[in-house]
């Protein structure tokens, strides 16, 4: 569920949230994976954290330039820091 209207709106906001979950840094348990997803009553974009049973964790807005470009970064993960 998305209990807020926060809106990522560039890739590199897309990245440090990757960072976030990826740290547990957002405090979540059983994180198991991300995805970009649309909402089905509105096609409203957002990216979706996922337990082991594939059931929505937290989701967060995202904006369609977003969407449109930021699979690769959800689908290989954030870029590992030298």
């Amino acid at each position: 569920m998305i209990n807020d209207n926060k809106v990522i709106d560039t890739l590199e906001e897309l990245e440090s949230f990757l960072r976030l979950v990826d740290s547990g840094g957002l405090g979540l348990t059983n994180a198991a994976g991300v995805a970009l997803a649309t909402n089905n009553s509105d096609g409203r974009p957002f990216i979706a954290v996922l337990d082991d049973n594939h059931q929505l964790l937290l989701g967060r807005w995202v904006s369609q330039e977003v969407f449109d470009n930021g699979k690769d970064l959800v689908r290989s993960g954030p870029k590992k820091l030298n």
